[in-house]
């Protein structure tokens, strides 16, 4: 991310300063960004930190949330494998590409894909195999956030302050 920002920031100061620039710069932001976003989905699948809704799961008995999981857990291994096979692919194809700026290969900005996909189909098994063998918490069967401020709150391990004498709940 540093290097994204320098390498930005110096381009953007070069141009307007002294109407000169490294050409490079754009090109290499763009393949860090990409590989920082698919590092930090990994980051963000191991943590459990992804959004979304959980309206409907939380409502369940524990085995429908174990089901709901196994389903939703299969169904992103199956995503994962897409990913995987369309990234390989893609990485073989443009292996002998150059990159119109720096020259590198082309394969390595699809590596990403790859590197992901291994990484994610890894924790997903692991994940999926902890909850077939009921080894997952019934707090962990729900494995989204439903907003980033709850997801803080929870991640701070904030409750709510006990009542004072007087201010608790009316009988």
């Amino acid at each position: 991310m540093a290097l994204m920002v320098v390498l930005v920031f110096g381009n953007v100061v070069l141009r307007y300063a002294f109407s000169s620039g490294i050409t490079v710069s754009e090109e290499l932001s763009r393949w860090l960004f990409v590989w920082m976003t698919f590092l930090g989905a990994i980051v963000a699948l191991k943590e459990h930190s992804h959004l979304g809704t959980d309206m409907l799961v939380a409502h369940l008995p524990l085995w429908g949330k174990k089901a709901c999981l196994v389903v939703g857990q299969l169904a992103m291994l199956y995503v994962t494998w897409l990913l995987f096979q369309g990234s390989l692919e893609q990485a073989r194809i443009n292996w002998d590409v150059q990159a119109p700026v720096s020259g590198a290969s082309m394969g390595i900005f699809y590596g990403s894909g790859v590197v992901f996909a291994v990484s994610a189909a890894l924790l997903l098994v692991r994940e999926l195999l902890r909850t077939l063998s009921g080894r997952a918490a019934e707090s962990e069967l729900v494995m989204v956030q439903e907003s980033e401020d709850l997801a803080q709150v929870q991640a701070l391990h904030l409750t709510e302050a006990a009542p004072g004498p007087g201010l608790g709940p009316k009988r």
